[in-house]
């Protein structure tokens, strides 16, 4: 198990923490400590507990966001994901559409080519005139 020592607000605190996660913690409580610079600039020494709940309160409400942007984020690629399903259903049913048509026109030019073919191969069949 891991130990830390953090300061806010001129105070020291000793945490325990899992091994290997001690320079996570550091990060976590100088975040915290920059709110409760911020919160003391604006406000004053009100006392570390009402200092350190502000910016708790900053810190969860930047949290809120991040969770709300998140959610919203998700709507957009569940969306975008639908939207490409749709999209690639209507590309294929074209593709089948156009297939089908090209294929339809390559039976009437056979057919053409069959008649062209047995009215040329009447007509050039030996013919006498008298």
């Amino acid at each position: 198990m891991g130990q830390v020592s953090v300061t806010l607000n001129g105070r020291t605190y000793r945490l325990e923490c899992g091994s290997g996660e001690e320079a996570h913690l550091i990060e976590l409580s100088e975040y915290l400590a920059a709110h409760v610079e911020t919160m003391k600039h604006k406000f004053g020494q009100v006392g570390d507990d009402r200092l350190i709940l502000m910016a708790a309160l900053m810190v969860t409400d930047e949290l809120w966001e991040a969770r709300r942007h998140i959610e919203e984020m998700k709507t957009v690629l569940a969306e975008s994901k639908r939207d490409r399903s749709t999209a690639d259903e209507t590309m294929r049913s074209m593709q089948a559409d156009l297939a089908a048509r090209v294929s339809a026109a390559a039976q009437r030019l056979e057919l053409l080519n069959e008649r062209f073919a047995s009215q040329a191969g009447g007509a050039t069949g030996p013919t006498t005139r008298r």
